[in-house]
C-alpha cells in the first residue's frame, strides 16, 4: 500500500555509514577526541567532521563532554560488544553499501542489468556480518525443520554457507557440516569456525562442482535468488548427484507469491546481479522435479520460508 512516511532518505543509515567508512567510529572506540583531534586522526576537514559528529550525538551514537566526543555506552554495545542484547556489529553496512546499487535503478531498468562497480575489501566483511546477523534468530527453528526427526549425526552440505550461522546451528544438533564457499570467504571465515566441532570449510565454486559426499542433506540458504533458471536447474542437478538415496535438499529463500517481501527483494537482485530474482513455488517445484527430486514441501518458521525435497 502506498505509504508517504516510507518515502524518506535513510538519513541515519547514511550518516552512520559515512562515519564508519571514514574511520570516525573506530577512532572513538578507545578514546575520546576533540573535533580537531578526530579530524586529524582520519585526515578530514574540521567543519565536516563537526557537523557529522553533532548529528551522531543528536542520534545517540556519540556524547560530547567538555568538547570531547566519545561513543555512548549503547552505541559501543551495538557496534563492538557481541554479548550485548542490542549488538549488530557492522552488519548495517551491507545495507549502506547496496544503496549505491539502488540509486542506479533507472539505468538498470533501461539496460536490464546492473552496472559494474568496484567492490571494496571491506564489503565482504560487511556482507558476512549482515548475513550472520539476519539469520541468527531464525537459524535454530530453520534447522529443526530441515533435520526433522531423522537420525542424529547427519552429514550436511551447506552450500554458500560462509557466514556460518546455519552451519553452527546444524553442528549444535550433532550434524557434521561441510561448508562450501568461495576461497576468499573461506579464508576470512575459517577462524570463526575453528572453535565449533563438526564444521569443515572447503573453498570452491558451487556453480562449477560440489564435494562428492555423499550427504544426507544439502542446505541452500539464500543462494537461489542470486541466479536465474539455468544456474538453479544445474545446481539442483549437482545437489541430487551428491545426496544419499532419500537424502534431502533444503532451500531457504523468498518465495514469490508466498512472501509479501519477495517482489521488492526481486528489485534488489535486479540492481545487484546479472539474472538473479525471486522465484515462485511453481518454478522451484519444476526445477527440482527436473533434477529428480520429489515430495516438494513448503514450510514457514521464524519469518523464513523453507522448501524441502527428497531424492527417491
Amino acid at each position: 500500500m502506498p505509504n508517504e512516511s516510507a518515502l524518506v532518505v535513510p538519513q541515519e543509515l547514511l550518516i552512520l555509514g559515512a562515519a564508519v567508512k571514514t574511520g570516525m567510529l573506530e577512532t572513538l572506540k578507545n578514546k575520546a577526541a576533540t573535533v580537531e583531534e578526530l579530524a586529524g586522526e582520519i585526515k578530514a576537514e574540521r567543519r565536516a567532521v563537526w557537523v557529522v559528529a553533532e548529528a551522531l550525538a543528536a542520534l545517540g551514537y556519540l556524547s560530547n563532554e567538555d568538547g570531547k566526543y566519545t561513543l555512548t555506552g549503547e552505541a559501543a554495545d551495538m557496534l563492538f560488544n557481541p554479548e550485548a542484547e542490542n549488538y549488530t556489529g557492522f552488519s548495517f553496512m551491507h545495507r549502506y553499501n547496496i544503496i549505491n546499487s539502488w540509486v542506479r535503478l533507472p539505468e538498470v531498468i533501461v539496460a536490464g542489468k546492473p552496472q559494474s562497480r568496484e567492490r571494496e575489501r571491506e564489503d565482504m566483511k560487511y556482507f558476512m556480518a549482515a548475513m550472520s546477523q539476519g539469520a541468527k534468530h531464525s537459524a535454530p527453528a530453520v534447522v529443526d525443520i530441515c533435520l526433522g526427526e531423522g537420525k542424529s549425526e547427519l552429514s550436511v552440505l551447506d552450500i554458500g554457507g560462509g557466514p556460518l550461522t546455519y552451519a553452527k546451528a546444524f553442528a549444535s544438533r550433532g550434524a557434521r557440516v561441510t561448508v562450501l564457499d568461495l576461497p576468499e570467504v573461506v579464508t576470512y571465515m575459517k577462524p570463526a569456525a575453528a572453535g565449533t566441532k563438526g564444521i569443515d570449510m572447503i573453498p570452491g565454486d558451487f556453480n562449477v562442482a560440489l564435494p562428492p559426499g555423499p550427504f544426507d542433506l544439502a542446505f541452500l540458504g539464500n543462494i537461489c535468488h542470486i541466479y536465474g533458471e539455468g544456474e538453479n536447474r544445474e545446481l539442483f542437478k549437482k545437489v541430487f548427484a551428491v545426496l544419499v538415496p532419500m537424502g534431502r535438499i533444503a532451500i531457504v529463500d523468498f518465495i514469490r507469491g508466498k512472501n509479501p517481501a519477495a517482489a521488492v527483494f526481486g528489485v534488489n537482485m535486479l540492481v545487484n546481479t546479472k539474472n538473479g530474482g525471486t522465484w515462485t513455488l511453481e518454478e522451484y517445484s519444476e526445477w527440482l522435479a527436473g533434477a529428480g527430486f520429489s515430495g516438494i514441501e513448503l514450510h514457514e518458521t521464524a519469518g523464513r520460508q523453507i522448501l524441502l525435497g527428497r531424492k527417491e
